[in-house]
C-alpha cells in the first residue's frame, strides 16, 4: 500500500539516537552509528521522532510500504521496558491513566521541544513539520492541573504573556505558520482580559499567513476549570 512514512537521511544523521527514544513504536534502531527505519510496519507515520532530530535528518515521504501493524507493536512493547523518553501515546484510553492514579502519581512531562517562549522560538525548525501547535498563555499551565496530558501531549508548545512581554506576537506567529506545514493550532488562555492579546495574535497570524488551518480556543478559569 502507498502511505506516509518517515525517511531518514544518513548523511544528515549524526548518530545521536534521540529519534530511537522518541519513537514510541520501536520502528527505529541504531545500525553502525546511524538511525535506520528497521520496521516500516511499526511506523505509524505520525512523526513523533521528527521533533527529536537535531539535524533535520528525518522527513516524511509517501511510498509503497507495509501497513502499520498496531498488534505487532503492542506485542513487542510487552517484551521491552516501558518507554522512558518523551512520553505520550496515540490511544486516548492509554494516554489518560485512571483518575485515582493521577491524583497520587507525579505527571511526566510531555514537552517534546525547546525553547518554548514565543520570543525565543525559531521561525523554522524540523519539529514544525506537520506539527500541531499549542499557543498558550503561561499562566494556564499553573491553573490547569492536567495541562501536560490534555494540551502539551503531541503538540509543539509556544508560551507567552502579552502583558508581561509587552509585545505583539502576531508577526512571529505569522512567520511560523506561513513558513511551515502546520496541521492545527490550539490556543489556551486564561479568562482574564489580558489574555485576549495572545488570542488576537493567533487569529491575526492565521489571517496574515493566508492559510486555512483548523484552530480552536480553550479558556481556563482562575480556579482551573475549562470554560469553553
Amino acid at each position: 500500500m502507498v502511505r506516509k512514512i518517515i525517511k531518514i537521511d544518513e548523511e544528515k544523521c549524526n548518530g545521536c539516537g534521540l529519534c530511537v527514544n522518541a519513537c514510541h513504536e520501536g520502528a527505529i534502531e541504531m545500525v553502525n552509528g546511524k538511525a535506520k527505519l528497521s520496521r516500516e510496519d511499526y511506523c505509524d507515520g505520525l512523526g513523533d521522532c521528527l521533533p527529536a532530530c537535531p539535524t533535520g535528518a528525518i522527513t516524511f515521504e509517501e511510498r509503497e510500504a507495509s501497513a502499520y501493524n498496531q498488534a505487532a507493536v503492542l506485542a513487542a512493547k510487552g517484551q521491552k521496558p516501558a518507554f522512558q523518553g518523551c512520553p505520550g501515546t496515540k490511544a486516548k484510553a492509554i494516554k489518560r491513566q485512571a483518575e485515582a492514579a493521577q491524583a497520587t502519581s507525579p505527571v511526566a512531562s510531555q514537552l517534546c521541544q525547546w525553547p518554548v517562549q514565543i520570543k525565543l522560538m525559531p521561525v523554522s525548525a524540523p519539529y514544525f513539520e506537520n506539527a500541531n501547535l499549542l499557543v498558550a498563555a503561561d499562566c494556564t499551565a499553573f491553573a490547569y492541573g492536567n495541562f501536560h496530558n490534555d494540551f502539551i501531549s503531541h503538540h509543539i508548545t509556544l508560551i507567552g504573556c502579552p502583558k508581561l512581554d509587552d509585545v505583539d506576537y502576531t508577526e512571529k506567529l505569522t512567520q511560523i505558520i506561513a513558513n511551515n506545514n502546520i496541521k492545527s493550532v490550539t490556543v489556551v488562555r486564561m479568562e482574564v482580559p489580558c489574555c485576549g492579546g495572545i488570542e488576537n495574535a493567533v487569529k491575526n497570524a492565521l489571517k496574515a499567513s493566508g492559510k486555512f488551518i483548523p484552530w480552536r480556543i480553550v479558556t481556563i478559569s482562575t480556579d482551573g476549570k475549562i470554560l469553553d
